[in-house]
Order: C-alpha cells, then structure tokens, then sequence
C-alpha cells in the first residue's frame, strides 16, 4: 500500500475515534436542565440569587420557544430519567420555590402565553401569609386548573430539614405538607423540593416512604449521581442570566458539569 494511503487511513481512523470519545463524553456527562426560579418581580437587583425580573422572564421564555425547546413537565422528566429512557434534546423542565405571589401576577401569564407546564413547590405554612407576598390557595387553584402548573411540597417550613433533630417533627414537615397539599388540591403531590436543597440520607428515605414519587435539590456535587430521582438537580437562575448567551450556557445540558469541576 502506499505511504499516502496509509497516512490518510491513520488519519481518518484517528478522526473517527475522536468523533466516538466525544459523542460517548457528551452522553455521559448530559444532565436535563431542570430550571429553578423563586421570585419573579417587576425589578430585580442582579445580586439578589432568588429574584429575576419580569422582563428578563419573558425573555427567557421567549428564547425557550424559538429555539425549540422541549418543556416538559418535571414529573415526566422524572419518569423518563426512572425508567432510563432517552431524553430528547433541548429537553428542560420549570420549577419554582416556595410560592412567591409574583410568580402567579408575572410568571404565570407568561407561561401560559407559550403554553409551558411548570412545577410550584410550596411553603404550607407560608400560603396566604399576612405579608401579602406568598400565593394564596385560590390562586393556586387557578394555576393548577390551567392545566399547566403542577404543585409540590417544599415542607411545613421555612427551617431546614437537615437542622430537625426529632425524627417526629421531621416526618411531620414531610407527611404532613404532602396530606394538606392533597386536601387542598383534591390530587396526588408526587414531588418534594427540600428546603434550600439540603438533604440526608434519613431525609431522603422518609420522603421516598411518604409516597413521593421524585425529589430535587439544588447542587449536591459531583458525588451525587446525575440519575437519582429523589435528588435530581436543578440550576438555579438569577437574574444574571439575563444575558440569552448565559442562559444558552446553562440550560445546555453540560452546565452542571462545568460547575461540578471548575474549582478542581
């Protein structure tokens, strides 16, 4: 055979190879983006972590549908990444934590302008609370009768679970925020948010034991697995992706990689 030839085979045989490790990196490390919003208000300071402004909000929503992304309901993500099935890409889901009044006046039209189901998880103790800034029961029914937003259990709270000593007061924020959601909604709660995202292995198992089906979390770590349903992560979104190349970046599927090991 001749010389060029076999160059061009080694060449070629090298490109392939390169073609396979990088398409068998990028399965391996693609996590779903599950998007986790607090409050969304008419202004937004860029330090505040929990807060993005209405406007960025729609904007985000706006680039969600003309790139064709597929929103999908979390509890479908869940059961898709359950039953190890494939996702299809630009898959992401919505969630928001602990029942923010604003996101009914400014996020909910929104989401339903571009017809996008979303997951609430909400404080119990919080609805309706003399502040005037958490949802109420009547406009969480409204939103569930939408069709589009789906609830869950963020606990009793606001405390942190992982700082409850008592076993008894721990099931009590556990089963007892799934049994009132329930009574209210007049439907099954299937998914739990842990309050700031923090966790044990006892907290766990007594959520798995309460009937819930999926829990999320925050950042856990690289440790965590990327497939454990009952701390599937999420990214939190500020307002500093306001920027639409930010929020490319983080709703990619690689970005909890990248933040797992940039401080390696």
């Amino acid at each position: 055979m001749p010389r060029y030839k076999r160059v061009v085979i080694i060449v070629l045989g090298l490109i392939f190879a390169l073609i396979i490790s990088g398409a068998v990196f990028i399965r391996q490390h693609y996590v779903v983006p599950i998007l986790m919003y607090h409050s969304v208000a008419p202004e937004a300071n860029p330090e505040n972590r929990i807060c993005v402004s209405a406007q960025t909000f729609q904007r985000q929503m706006r680039f969600l549908k003309s790139r064709h992304y597929h929103v999908l309901p979390l509890e479908e993500i869940a059961a898709l990444i359950k039953e190890k099935k494939r996702l299809p890409p630009r898959t992401v889901a919505i969630t928001f934590d602990d029942g923010y009044k604003d996101t009914y006046l400014y996020a909910f039209p929104v989401l339903r302008k571009y017809n996008f189901p979303a997951t609430m998880f909400i404080i119990i103790n919080e609805v309706g609370r003399m502040q005037d800034d958490r949802l109420s029961w009547e406009q969480i029914k409204i939103m569930q009768d939408s069709g589009l937003i789906n609830f869950g259990s963020h606990a009793l709270g606001p405390g942190l679970l992982v700082e409850i000593k008592s076993d008894g007061e721990l099931k009590r924020e556990i089963f007892d925020s799934k049994k009132i959601l329930e009574q209210k909604l007049g439907r099954q709660v299937l998914a739990f948010s842990y309050p700031e995202g923090r966790f044990n292995d006892k907290i766990k198992e007594l959520v798995a034991e309460a009937g819930y089906k999926f829990a999320v979390v925050t950042n856990p770590g690289k440790d965590s697995a990327d497939d454990d349903i009952f701390a599937l992560k999420r990214l939190r979104i500020s307002e500093n992706c306001r920027n639409l190349f930010v929020f490319w970046v983080e709703t990619s599927g690689f970005y909890n990689f990248m933040r797992e090991h940039r401080h390696r």
